[in-house]
């Protein structure tokens, strides 16, 4: 099972419609080309870094770095629970 991530974190479906990938060489490596509407769901375009993230659901592929998104969701609370002084520090 394959679950495609945007960067809001939704899952990226092509509509009720099953896309299939195949897999092709690419130099000594194997790999699959994304068609455009995947990479528009995406949000993404040549030269971006997708991650891969093994679930138990199966692969993530996401242009999100997991460790990033929970170190600013940590910020963005701490920034909320100290607004008014954070306020008064930029005055």
């Amino acid at each position: 099972m394959i679950f495609v991530y945007n960067q809001r974190n939704t899952v990226v479906s092509v509509e009720g419609k099953l896309t299939t990938l195949k897999i092709t060489s690419i130099g000594n490596s194997a790999g699959v080309l994304l068609p455009k509407e995947i990479l528009t769901k995406l949000r993404v375009d040549k030269g971006d870094v997708l991650r891969v993230i093994e679930t138990e659901n199966g692969i993530e592929l996401t242009p999100n770095d997991p460790e990033f998104d929970a170190q600013m969701a940590v910020a963005e609370e701490i920034m909320h629970e100290n607004r008014d002084l954070l306020r008064r520090l930029s005055k």
